[in-house]
């Protein structure tokens, strides 16, 4: 007689690896066989390919200034030009110098780095489980990603320790815990500024939550430590730490754009077009946060003339049989305006350089599953922004087809706002 154990346990496999790939029942088995994936592959890639330097020298030169006592940031330079970035950097390079045997161990770095890329992979999975936008199979996406895996691994940039930071945060804002979200938010901008981008959705949702006097002193724990950091610099040349660790002004050169190369080089140079960018993303970000802000549209504009007192839909709420739908709701009522803020900065970017890319790929499913678009065009607009992020040099072609992409999200994410912004409006009650 002929077992027939093997004929039977193949469905079940299947039925396990679809439930896998479409339950978040299963999402907790499925993260963690993403995350032993990419525990080997980064292995074998630093292994296998060869390391790239391009700014690991300079921020060792950087901080070395610092531990030699310079406390002036016009003297703090390395290879690749002045010092640019706050304190946080500062001592978080430092450390990385001492552990590094000065900088010197760069295979021990990329090893460090690799451990940093499972931490945040791991935070971004909490993030989409806790909001549960888009099937599970889609996070898969979130590790086919060439340039992503050489930011980390071959690259060492400190916009890796920005951003994983900025997610810690977001994850600490889904538990509730604001004030110690704001803290590793603040923290998150004293490594590199671009997660100020995010600053205009924390407000919101800060305003929402506690209203005015509680905004205030969360907002205060982010400013705090922003003074507390720099004290050493703002205690011997403030002007001089204020100017360069904080410098909005500060010229990116043409040959390293990767969004606008299909300009001419002297139209991207021109002041003009950086002021018509900020002004477009001004605008499209107070549009976009005014459909996000609940009660519609008109509703919007009266509550922000009003003191508020703190929104509990926005609070963690106690276990009870419905609070799993309202959980999802109130977890993408966070990560929503956070996501799409990021996102309308990066649209108009002037210019974006390859280790920005770090800065919103993480972000890209969930805006995607965002907009109303068909599922088999999402894949292939994320293939076809990873595969301009892999043009190098960009050209006139990957740069054109990155922007056309972001516009398309963009267009998207506004068009489904602006819907649901249209219904809450319909649905509050008119008052005569």
């Amino acid at each position: 007689m002929k077992d027939s154990t093997p004929s039977r346990s193949l469905p079940g496999t299947l039925a396990w690896v679809k439930s896998l790939l479409t339950s978040y029942s299963h999402f907790g088995q499925l993260s963690l066989l993403i995350l032993l994936g990419e525990a080997v592959l980064g292995f074998l890639i630093i292994r296998r390919v060869a390391y790239t330097e391009i700014d690991w020298e300079a921020y060792m030169q950087e901080v070395a200034g610092f531990l030699g006592g310079e406390l002036d940031y016009r003297n703090l330079a390395g290879g690749t030009g002045p010092l640019v970035y706050p304190a946080g950097f500062v001592y978080l390079y430092s450390a990385l110098y001492y552990i590094t045997d000065w900088g010197l161990n760069v295979r021990f770095a990329q090893y460090l780095f690799l451990a940093l890329y499972l931490a945040f992979h791991a935070l971004v999975l909490v993030i989409y489980y806790k909001t549960q936008l888009l099937p599970p199979w889609a996070v898969l996406m979130l590790s086919m990603s060439k340039r992503i895996h050489s930011i980390f691994m071959l690259r060492l940039f400190n916009d890796c320790f920005a951003m994983i930071f900025l997610y810690l945060a977001i994850v600490l804002f889904l538990y509730d815990r604001w004030a110690t979200g704001c803290f590793f938010f603040s923290f998150a901008v004293s490594i590199k500024m671009n997660v100020l981008l995010f600053a205009p959705a924390l407000l919101l949702l800060l305003w929402r939550r506690f209203g005015f006097l509680g905004s205030i002193r969360h907002l205060s724990i982010c400013a705090g430590l922003q003074i507390l950091l720099g004290l050493p610099f703002l205690l011997t040349y403030p002007v001089s730490y204020i100017s360069r660790a904080f410098e909005f002004s500060r010229q990116f050169m043409y040959k390293w754009t990767v969004n606008f190369k299909f300009l001419p080089e002297d139209i991207f140079l021109q002041p003009s077009l950086s002021l018509a960018l900020l002004l477009t993303h001004v605008v499209v970000l107070v549009v976009a946060m005014s459909f996000i802000e609940e009660g519609g549209l008109s509703g919007a504009f009266r509550k922000s003339l009003c003191f508020r007192g703190p929104d509990a839909s926005l609070a963690v709420s106690p276990s009870s049989p419905s609070s799993a739908s309202s959980s999802l709701a109130r977890a993408r009522r966070i990560v929503t305006p956070l996501f799409v803020a990021n996102f309308i900065g990066i649209v108009f970017s002037r210019s974006l350089h390859y280790q920005f890319y770090v800065w919103y790929f993480h972000a890209l499913p969930y805006l995607l599953w965002l907009a109303p678009l068909p599922v088999w065009f999402r894949p292939l607009i994320l293939l076809v922004i990873e595969l301009c992020w892999n043009t190098f040099p960009a050209s006139i072609l990957s740069s054109g087809a990155l922007t056309l992409s972001h516009l398309t999200i963009l267009g998207g994410i506004m068009y489904a706002l602006y819907a649901k912004a249209r219904q809450l409006e319909k649905a509050q009650p008119k008052i005569d």
